[in-house]
């Protein structure tokens, strides 16, 4: 299938004879990927562990966040709705702010990708934690369990199928946030390297600098996948 997109992508440019500053050919991306490998790279591991560092930071703020809502009635009235608010505001619009009051480095881009995941992992984890089986609840609580032994022995095992859904949908969103991050303002990363190259006409580098953007990305989901599933079938 891969093969047949990437011929048919050769063929449309050999046919219509597209200018390479327009849509160079799969074979002139390859190219441009060998050529400039080392930029590339260089430019790849700042955004690798921009994502790292979000994804990291914001999967344990959700975490606990989740937690502490599903622990506390006080929380879940006074927070829960502020937390649903939030969202009527696009995290996109925060990144110039973000931005302004960070700088060009690492911070604003690690937060952007934390504020990007940080209500999926945290909404999936607490709806995960809000519907533990009656029948557990009961038995833990006719074997006098406390509250903290339910929520650490019953509830958060039973919610981590539930959690590995919103880790699934990070792993996908925490490099889109660190992409619009360097897009707005950077010193470095793909993304910043994908302006670069688009302010200069190198529509080639651009691609293949998309290119390692979506490998990054493919490698990270599968190996957020894989640790889910090992999870998942650890708690069964």
């Amino acid at each position: 299938m891969t093969g047949a997109l990437l011929a048919a992508w050769q063929g449309a440019v050999w046919l219509f004879a597209l200018p390479p500053f327009i849509l160079p050919g799969p074979l002139r991306v390859l190219a441009a990927l060998r050529d400039n490998a080392g930029l590339i790279a260089h430019h790849a591991a700042i955004t690798a562990a921009e994502v790292a560092l979000g994804l990291v930071l914001g999967v344990a703020l959700g975490a606990a966040t989740a937690i502490g809502l599903a622990a506390s009635p006080l929380a879940r009235a006074l927070l829960r709705p502020a937390l649903v608010a939030t969202q009527a505001l696009p995290v996109f619009a925060l990144a110039p702010i973000l931005t302004l009051w960070l700088g060009y480095g690492l911070a604003s881009k690690v937060l952007m990708a934390v504020l990007i995941i940080y209500f999926p992992v945290t909404s999936a984890f607490f709806d995960g934690l809000m519907r533990t089986p009656r029948g557990w609840l009961d038995l833990g609580h006719t074997m006098g369990a406390a509250p903290w032994r339910l929520m650490w022995r019953v509830r958060v095992p039973a919610a981590v199928p539930a959690l590995a859904s919103g880790l699934r949908l990070a792993a996908v969103y925490a490099p889109i946030g660190a992409v619009i991050g360097e897009w707005v303002g950077a010193a470095g990363g793909l993304g910043y390297l994908m302006l670069l190259a688009n302010g200069r006409a190198k529509t080639d580098l651009m691609f293949a600098a998309l290119l390692v953007l979506a490998a990054l990305t493919l490698a990270l989901y599968w190996a957020v996948n894989r640790g889910c599933d090992r999870l998942t079938a650890r708690m069964a």
